[in-house]
């Protein structure tokens, strides 16, 4: 499986959009600093991702969301997640 993950960094209020075949080994990599474009943004997590078969689609995808339209529809499916996460926090 291929992923293609949005990184949040809460001190600094920016997001990164990547892919791997291991988002939790890549994620290491970006909070310990070995991710050039991110390490003067550490700390990160992951807020989103999407599962792909080939490594092609989900390059395909993150080549998408790095466009401008598809940092709009990053906006919206972020705003979802918290919607939904909200209403869940409600009825607990």
């Amino acid at each position: 499986m291929y992923y293609v993950y949005i990184l949040y960094s809460e001190k600094f209020k920016r997001t990164y959009i990547g892919q791997s075949d291991d988002i939790e080994r890549r994620l290491v990599q970006h909070n310990k600093g070995k991710v050039k474009s991110t390490k003067p943004y550490i700390p990160y997590r992951i807020i989103y991702f999407e599962e792909y078969e080939t490594r092609e689609e989900a390059l395909s995808k993150e080549k998408y969301y790095k466009t401008f339209s598809g940092r709009k529809k990053i906006k919206l499916i972020i705003k979802a997640e918290m919607a939904e996460l909200v209403d869940l926090l409600r009825v607990a």
